[in-house]
């Protein structure tokens, strides 16, 4: 028996769906094929996803789908910098407060 990896076998799946999955159907799809009990699921959730984000293989896509980045298009799965709203940081700064002026200095004598 050869040892697959959660996104070895996360990649096997996609190819055979063809298409994308959403992240819970994907994850349900994986643990099954490893034989992982619910105790097993629920401990390798987060460590399945951090791999899924950092294998290049692999896309994040709307509505909380994952599928091959072969796929897709560049501009489908890159999101442009200037696309980013940063309405929330310019509201938490917004009464004229610098972030520099909201840290503490902290000297010896605290501690």
């Amino acid at each position: 028996m050869t040892y697959q990896s959660m996104t070895d076998v996360a990649h096997n799946v996609l190819t055979k769906k063809k298409k994308g999955l959403e992240f819970n159907k994907l994850w349900s799809e994986v643990s099954d094929t490893l034989g992982f009990d619910t105790t097993v699921q629920q401990r390798k959730i987060a460590q399945f996803y951090t791999e899924l984000m950092l294998d290049t293989r692999f896309a994040s896509l709307a509505d909380n789908k994952w599928d091959l980045r072969s796929r897709h298009l560049y501009n489908e799965i890159h999101v442009e910098v200037e696309e980013i709203d940063d309405e929330d940081f310019d509201d938490e700064f917004a009464d004229g407060e610098d972030e520099e002026d909201t840290k503490r200095d902290f000297s010896d004598d605290d501690y």
